[in-house]
């Protein structure tokens, strides 16, 4: 890390002036500006692509800015890899997650900073593993320290997360998409963290595409459009319908495509579906033409039973008939040679290959189809295929060539829909289609949804949003404890019977719906 002598000191916590920043040629940042006082909550929005993220990673250390200054508590400062702005106590929470898998909750919270015993470098596990109990504790996580990452929920590993961070004394802590994979109390847990570290002073910037958040948490908002900064001021200034203008350059009257809902025959049905512990005993069928959604509390087995139909994991028992014929599906591969596609909740872990180019994720499902000569890939038709879906899409990229990694969430998301699209399924899984996703770029998604639908595809779309599943679902599924729990027509779904569904037997009537 570099910081300035006295000639370059700002007044301010932490002020970022005129920062601009080109990947391959392509401006994704134009001399846009922050300022950001102690103890501060401020949002930072705008639609996917649109240089949130690029700006945060500018500050944490991750990328570096081609034009601009930092002033960090008075002092210019240039940090030049990541360990510097943790050093100087910047920390950021990643909307897609960076923990290790098979290293226990305590080695991940701890990493890099381990307690020794003295000046040998011998790790004191006893103390990492209590340190680390305290920790989740303080935080009302109910797991034990030395339990392996990989063997808790997404949801879980968002929380730890943020306990990292907290744990490494940061003045600043930048959170990207913090609830994105939380239930409603994981996010009130988060919102009380939140308070706390308000109480001491320590500033956040909160990156969320949930209006309902940004409104009961943040003090400031910051609006970037392509690269911008449209404007910034109080919280309290800002309507949802105002956020959403400058957001997107346009007033957004109507989200939702209006369905016209015209089902056709059988495509696919479940019948007595079950796996130990996961889920139980599942009937469900989607005709051509529809959309069905499956609601539910996080931990339902709504991903668990997508997997299971779509042959990542195997169910104990149970029936699948597509098109009126029972099928053994037992891998991903038999499910896409019976036409059916899978759009996955975790895009980095199961659906995304960040190292690939773009036209390598489009193309990775159907390359078959470009082949030639016993298996050599014609890379000038691979591209062209790449080149159309990009463009129906209207993914923004700087080429095909460009690494996944470096695309935003939203247009991350567009590429793995992309990928499937030019398999043409006859069945769409969806599960959490839009998480992380900004509202401009869902509604294209959801008329992207709706198009298919209007073509005859299936699709069945698992969302933890409830607007999301009125405004666009045919029929809806809610699941509760592995079961379901309630069927609704479009015409019969309200808010209120969903979340009296979706509730756990054994909790109180405030539902713990995802983003009520």
């Amino acid at each position: 890390m570099k910081m300035q002598d006295a000639e370059n000191r700002h007044e301010g916590f932490l002020s970022m002036k005129n920062i601009s920043k080109s990947f391959q040629g392509m401006p994704v940042l134009k001399n846009a500006s922050l300022s950001v006082e102690r103890g501060e909550v401020h949002a930072l929005m705008g639609e996917n692509g649109a240089g949130k993220s690029t700006l945060m990673k500018i500050l944490a250390g991750i990328h570096q800015r081609d034009e601009g200054q930092i002033f960090f508590k008075g002092s210019e400062v240039a940090f030049k890899a990541p360990y510097d702005a943790l050093s100087a106590g910047i920390s950021m929470i990643h909307q897609e997650l960076n923990s290790i898998p098979d290293m226990t909750i305590a080695e991940n919270i701890f990493i890099g900073r381990e307690p020794g015993y003295g000046p040998w470098g011998i790790i004191n596990r006893r103390r990492l593993n209590a340190d680390a109990q305290q920790l989740l504790d303080e935080a009302g996580i109910p797991r034990r320290a030395g339990t392996r990452m990989r063997d808790i929920s997404m949801a879980e590993r968002q929380m730890i997360e943020i306990v990292k961070a907290v744990s490494g004394r940061a003045e600043i802590i930048i959170m990207d998409e913090p609830s994105s994979s939380l239930s409603h109390k994981e996010v009130e847990r988060l919102f009380s963290m939140i308070s706390g570290l308000k109480a001491r002073r320590i500033a956040v910037i909160y990156i969320s595409h949930r209006m309902n958040e940004i409104f009961s948490v943040c003090d400031t908002i910051t609006v970037l459009r392509d690269g911008e900064v449209i404007v910034s001021g109080s919280a309290r200034s800002f309507s949802a319908d105002s956020l959403i203008t400058a957001m997107v350059g346009r007033s957004l009257t109507e989200i939702f495509p209006l369905r016209q809902y015209r089902p056709g025959e059988k495509a696919l049905e479940i019948k007595n579906f079950s796996k130990r512990g996961t889920f139980a005993n599942i009937d469900l069928t989607v005709h051509k033409g529809e959309i069905l959604g499956i609601a539910g509390l996080a931990g339902a087995g709504r991903t668990e039973l997508m997997e299971a139909i779509f042959g990542i994991d195997k169910p104990d028992r149970g029936e699948i008939m597509i098109r009126g014929r029972t099928v053994d599906i037992n891998s991903p591969s038999d499910a896409i040679s019976y036409g059916l596609a899978m759009v996955t909740e975790d895009r980095k872990g199961k659906g995304l290959y960040p190292d690939g180019s773009v036209y390598h994720n489009v193309t990775i499902s159907s390359l078959n189809d470009y082949c030639r000569w016993g298996g050599i890939i014609d890379h000038k038709k691979e591209k062209k295929a790449a080149d159309s879906m990009i463009r129906k899409l209207g993914i923004k990229v700087s080429g095909p060539g460009q690494r996944a990694a470096m695309l935003s969430g939203g247009n991350q998301q567009k590429l793995i829909l992309a990928r499937w699209l030019l398999t043409d399924p006859d069945i769409l899984l969806l599960d959490e289609p839009t998480r992380g996703i900004d509202v401009g770029a869902r509604a294209e998604i959801y008329k992207l949804i709706d198009m298919l639908a209007q073509k005859g595809k299936a699709i069945i779309m698992v969302s933890s949003e409830i607007p999301e599943i009125l405004g666009l679902c045919d029929r809806v599924l809610v699941m509760g404890n592995g079961h379901i729990t309630a069927k609704m027509d479009r015409n019969e779904c309200t808010q209120e019977k969903i979340m009296q569904a979706a509730m756990d037997p054994g909790q109180d009537k405030v539902s713990a719906f995802v983003n009520h």
